[in-house]
């Protein structure tokens, strides 16, 4: 699994900029961005480098900040990549909660997924031929 951090916002203009700051000041590099909003508050879920370190930073300096795991899979670029990874997943009964995607390199996307439901999904994907990314593949480890 990789670790996402996720920061809780209000819905107010200005204040995914000033999260976005405060990501950088706490020295962290952003490598994907997710946002989601609700009627009375917004959540950036991204990757960034030492999330651990950032998200005690941005809780430092009064951010509502958490790390959680999510699955990340390299999967080939085409018409049906991430369609497959899905099948399988939903074959052994995964609960996807949420996705995004994080790049598009060398013919292969990363397919980032909320997950629940088997603790043993990485090895599962592995078995059956998916490459799950390590955590060392995507960004500065803390």
């Amino acid at each position: 699994m990789i670790s996402q951090l996720t920061i809780f916002l209000e819905n107010e203009k200005g204040r995914l900029a000033a999260a976005t700051r405060a990501v950088a000041v706490a020295g962290s590099n952003m490598h994907a961005l997710y946002l989601a909003d609700t009627e009375d508050f917004g959540v950036a879920r991204m990757l960034c480098d030492k999330p651990e370190a950032t998200a005690e930073a941005l809780r430092g300096a009064g951010w509502r900040a958490a790390v959680t795991p999510v699955l990340g899979v390299r999967v080939p670029d085409v018409p049906g990549g991430l369609a497959k990874l899905l099948e399988f997943l939903d074959e052994q009964n995964v609960n996807v909660e949420y996705g995004y995607c994080m790049s598009v390199e060398g013919g292969h996307a990363v397919d980032v997924l909320k997950v629940a439901g088997d603790d043993e999904v990485e090895r599962k994907l592995a078995d059956a031929g998916f490459e799950p990314v390590a955590p060392e593949d995507l960004y500065v480890v803390d």
